[in-house]
């Protein structure tokens, strides 16, 4: 099966078994090949015995704003570590890496936006998944 991200990313998922991954991403807008990459990754990672978090899949996305977060907060607590699709445009995806961090979570960046010279959240995503 073909991993997505870096060859790192894919020894990394090859290597452990059993973790919890919460997978943030965009969910609200996302059209369909978005969705099945997103998919496709998952797929991988839960062939290798892990468990993902994706929310489109995972959390009720008819329920209200607050039970919508609070359902993501509650399964990002649970994971082991967290699974970063980035893009600037969602604000969902900035309040999950809002919890995770707030939570002290292992990041793995799967997908990030090109960033300069400066302060951005791509780059600061870069900064803590070294950490």
């Amino acid at each position: 099966m073909p991993c997505f991200g870096t060859q790192e990313q894919c020894d990394m998922v090859k290597n452990k078994t059993g973790k919890r991954v919460f997978v943030i991403c965009s969910v609200r807008g996302a059209d369909d090949e978005y969705k099945a990459k997103l998919e496709g990754w998952v797929k991988v990672v839960e062939s290798y015995g892990h468990k993902c978090h994706l929310p489109h899949r995972d959390t009720n996305q008819e329920a209200k704003g607050i039970e919508i977060c609070t359902q993501n907060m509650n399964a990002i607590k649970d994971a082991d570590e967290v699974a970063v699709f980035y893009s600037s445009k969602s604000l969902g995806t900035h309040f999950d890496m809002g919890v995770a961090f707030a939570l002290g979570k292992k990041i793995n960046v799967i997908e990030n936006e090109q960033y300069d010279e400066g302060k951005s959240f791509a780059r600061m995503l870069v900064e803590w998944a070294e950490m």
